[in-house]
């Protein structure tokens, strides 16, 4: 486990948010803000594709390096760096399914595996993968390299259950609710690895966006309600932003000195 002195250059403040309801809501919007802005950007902006990944990459990229650079938890910044990371995570299963002709399944598969891949890399430096010691920047690399292959494994989980087994938006969205439901009633009525139900139901919100999100704006006749991708997505993003302002002020969200030391004693 990486040792660090209150002297260390590396020590920063933990960079994630307090796990409350405010986070699982602005969670679940920013998936499907992730869904229908990409489709807005390829289709409605008429960007393509590639000309959407290319931009999406390089905001990504640069609000990445603001947010590591950061010294501390700042909710805009963290918010921003989740809603793009979901749009790029979103961009990134389109682009291997439609430009290269993966497979939804082979898809879902390759990023389960890597996702695997970086938690078992993650513990085996860190000795934890509990984002409430988010104190170093390797930790939080891991950190956000973890949440782009879980947006990304969800697309693709979401797109095959949608419309690789033909169940439609509504009943995708339903099942993974009642999946993210199972998770929680596991850990607060059995007691379930409070770490392992997080990642669980972290990846679980992905798909479950992802389908709402196409609930909305697809047309009916695709099993959809026909909002269309700028209404929906406008609706989300004021949505985040209304309550990303409100816990800027209340700090409702900042875990306490002393909820941080419990932590790293466990």
């Amino acid at each position: 486990m990486t040792t660090l002195t209150r002297a260390d250059p590396m020590r920063i403040l933990n960079k994630v948010p307090e796990i409350t309801i405010y986070f699982w809501i602005i969670k679940i919007m920013a998936t499907t803000v992730g869904e229908t802005a990409a489709d807005f950007l390829n289709f409605n902006l008429k960007l393509g594709l590639t000309g959407t990944s290319l931009v999406m990459a390089a905001l990504l990229a640069a609000f990445l390096f603001m947010q590591i650079r950061a010294r501390k938890y700042i909710p805009t910044l963290y918010w921003i760096a989740v809603v793009l990371i979901s749009v790029v995570g979103t961009l990134i299963t389109d682009n291997l399914v439609d430009n290269f002709g993966v497979p939804l399944q082979t898809a879902t598969l390759a990023f389960a595996l890597a996702l695997l891949a970086t938690f078992i890399v993650w513990f085996s430096r860190e000795r934890t993968l509990s984002i409430h010691t988010i104190f170093t920047r390797r930790r939080e690399a891991f950190y956000w390299l973890a949440i782009l292959f879980t947006f990304a494994l969800g697309t693709a989980a979401g797109d095959w259950a949608a419309e690789g087994l033909q169940l439609g938006y509504a009943h995708s969205t339903l099942m993974f609710g009642a999946m993210i439901a199972a998770v929680a009633l596991l850990h607060y009525l059995f007691r379930t690895h409070a770490i392992l139900a997080f990642w669980i139901a972290y990846i679980l919100t992905r798909p479950l966006g992802a389908s709402f999100g196409d609930y909305l704006s697809q047309p009916a006749s695709l099993g959809g309600i026909g909002l269309g991708t700028v209404i929906t997505s406008a609706i989300f993003l004021i949505s985040i932003l209304g309550l990303v302002s409100y816990l800027t002020v209340t700090r409702k969200d900042v875990r306490t000195p002393l909820s941080i030391r419990e932590d790293r004693m466990a």
